[in-house]
């Protein structure tokens, strides 16, 4: 019974997301209570990047960044690749765009876009291959909307992202949950 309720709440969801509706940032259950989850980004030479998420866009994604962030996966990464007016990317174990965290995850495409400070999963040439690397957008990108995964936006720090060089480390990505 238990699971046909968890669908059906499932459902209206995302029935209710497909009409555009928003929803508010990531959200956890802790302990029966409702938690808000951000993200700050501490780069090794100084500056933070905090973070929002897109939970009713893409649950899937927010879960699995914020899962690989607890257990400290994105400490000490580079961001791996600079496109200047473009994007920032890291979170890939090797530093070279060819690793991840030894899975992928499914495409959640969805109505968020590629606005300055979108924060996306990068991927190969398959929509279902994302595991752990990310970009943030330096400027709009509306070519890449409907095909990678948006799940967040940068709330403070864009000044912090700016400055990325390629090689530049992340000294932690901490996950900050809220009561609500």
């Amino acid at each position: 019974m238990r699971f046909r309720h968890l669908a059906l709440v499932m459902g209206t969801a995302a029935l209710l997301a497909g009409q555009g509706l928003a929803f508010p940032a990531a959200e956890a259950q802790q302990g029966g209570k409702k938690v808000k989850q951000s993200a700050v980004i501490t780069m090794e030479k100084g500056g933070e990047i905090k973070l929002d998420f897109f939970p009713a866009d893409a649950p899937k994604t927010v879960e699995n960044f914020v899962t690989l962030a607890k257990k400290g996966f994105y400490d000490g990464l580079t961001f791996h690749r600079v496109e200047p007016g473009f994007v920032v990317q890291g979170g890939d174990p090797k530093g070279d765009g060819t690793g991840g965290p030894g899975y992928m995850i499914k495409a959640e495409f969805n109505k968020q876009k590629h606005l300055r400070g979108a924060l996306a999963m990068a991927r190969s040439q398959n929509p279902d291959s994302a595991g752990s690397q990310f970009y943030i957008c330096l400027a709009a990108a509306p070519f890449l909307d409907g095909n990678y995964t948006v799940f967040g936006i940068v709330t403070s720090g864009m000044d912090a992202v700016d400055k990325i060089k390629r090689g530049d480390k992340m000294k932690s990505v901490k996950i900050i949950e809220a009561g609500q």
